[in-house]
């Protein structure tokens, strides 16, 4: 599907020098299979380190499916995914995990779900306090620290979420559509909060998404996939300057890159 009707600029799959030096996760010819369903169909990207990348796609297509792959979550069985040069064989504490659906201790406190992994961890009860406080700090719930679940908004309970998972300290954070059963107000009070937390945080972010406007939003890339099963249908930069505002959804630069996720979907 042509898209030579746009302005914005086309990156291409190939690095340059410069972002070959800042590669943190390679995808080489990456192919999926659930059964005799293929899922993913030869995928090769590279994904820059401290960049947020926003995978976009319909739903179903595999996007959840890529996720999980990096998280080494499922077995690579076609293709090779590298972090830092290292195929993924198994989840690793390098990469953290934020889900769609909380996934909180609903009998633990905020400060109690964060602290669970890091006593598991064997982490010295002082460093693990302090770890704590300071990612609820970070994500804005000081004051919140002994609530539990069942008194928290859905966006409280995502940043209580997104804490609890910074706290290990991963190098990668992967997203699985986070946002997506928020209404439409705290989703954007969140997007909003994710690009302070990334800027303090300095992590590596891969989001799956199926919100056109929230991947342009976030993404300092954007990589598009087609209906299942998954291929690239387009790889791109956002030239949008930090940090970013809601007003800028109303720039025309803004929709000239929604318009073009909107045609390569099919969805004009």
């Amino acid at each position: 599907m042509s898209v030579t009707a746009f302005t914005v600029p086309t990156v291409t799959h190939a690095l340059s020098k410069d972002e070959a030096l800042t590669e943190k996760i390679s995808i080489s010819n990456l192919d999926f299979y659930y059964g005799d369903h293929r899922a993913l169909k030869n995928i090769s990207v590279s994904l820059h380190q401290g960049k947020v990348t926003a995978f976009i796609g319909p739903s179903g297509c595999g996007k959840s499916t890529l996720l999980y792959l990096i998280g080494g979550f499922l077995p690579v069985e076609g293709g090779v995914i590298a972090v830092d040069g290292r195929p993924v064989a198994a989840p690793g504490p390098d990469r953290g995990v934020v889900f769609q659906h909380f996934a909180l201790f609903p009998w633990k406190t905020v400060r109690g779900n964060i602290l669970y992994g890091l006593e598991r961890q064997g982490m010295p009860r002082a460093e693990r306090e302090k770890r704590a406080q300071d990612f609820i700090d970070l994500v804005g719930l000081t004051g919140f620290e002994d609530s539990f679940p069942s008194h928290l908004s859905g966006g409280m309970k995502q940043r209580t979420a997104i804490a609890r998972t910074l706290a290990f300290d991963p190098k990668i954070l992967l997203m699985d559509e986070p946002f997506g059963a928020l209404d439409a107000l705290t989703r954007e009070k969140m997007n909003l909060e994710l690009l302070r937390i990334w800027q303090e945080a300095k992590k590596t972010i891969v989001f799956v998404t199926h919100g056109i406007t929230e991947a342009v939003f976030l993404g300092t890339r954007v990589i598009v996939l087609t209906a299942g099963p998954a291929r690239m249908a387009d790889n791109f930069r956002v030239e949008l300057a930090h940090p970013r505002s809601l007003e800028m959804k109303t720039s025309e630069v803004f929709g000239e890159y929604t318009r073009r996720i909107y045609r390569l979907l099919g969805m004009e």
